[in-house]
């Protein structure tokens, strides 16, 4: 459980850095990043609004991190990511893309929604197999502070 803490704080600060770097210094950030230059020209409201998508991701694993009851901020997170992949593939069966782009995107683009979500749906199954008892009891605790 150790470790699989360690990873969403480790993801949730690589994703968010890699935003706030999109946001801060977006031109950096396009002169820096491998690929990028090769797909087009540089727009930086462009740059800066996947920046802010990137930090959202990284904030809902973050949010997990610290309660396991974000489970569903991080799944969003997760489901950004999933999109962006989604629309690297679209763009290279549409032939945007020549091979060499694929295995450049391989290790960035692809494997981090899945990581994201592997390391989302856990915390999902443990809170809803939580005896009845127990539920019950978390509730009845909190239940001063939800009153009006």
């Amino acid at each position: 459980m150790r470790y699989l803490s360690l990873a969403r704080l480790l993801l949730a600060a690589m994703l968010a850095i890699n935003g706030a770097a999109m946001l801060a210094t977006p031109e950096f950030w396009y002169a820096m990043t491998p690929g990028v230059m090769e797909i087009g020209p540089h727009n930086l409201h462009f740059v800066r609004d996947i920046g802010c998508a990137y930090l959202v991701s990284g904030a809902g694993l973050f949010w997990l991190w610290r309660n396991p009851h974000a489970w569903p901020a991080a799944i969003a997170g997760g489901a950004f990511l999933a999109l962006h992949a989604l629309v690297h593939v679209g763009e290279m069966l549409a032939g945007g893309f020549d091979p060499h782009h694929a295995w450049r995107d391989l290790p960035g683009v692809f494997p981090v929604p899945v990581l994201a979500f592997l390391l989302a749906w856990p915390c999902q199954r443990t809170l809803h197999t939580l005896p009845k008892e127990d539920a019950h009891a978390e509730m009845d605790r909190t239940a001063p502070a939800r009153r009006l």
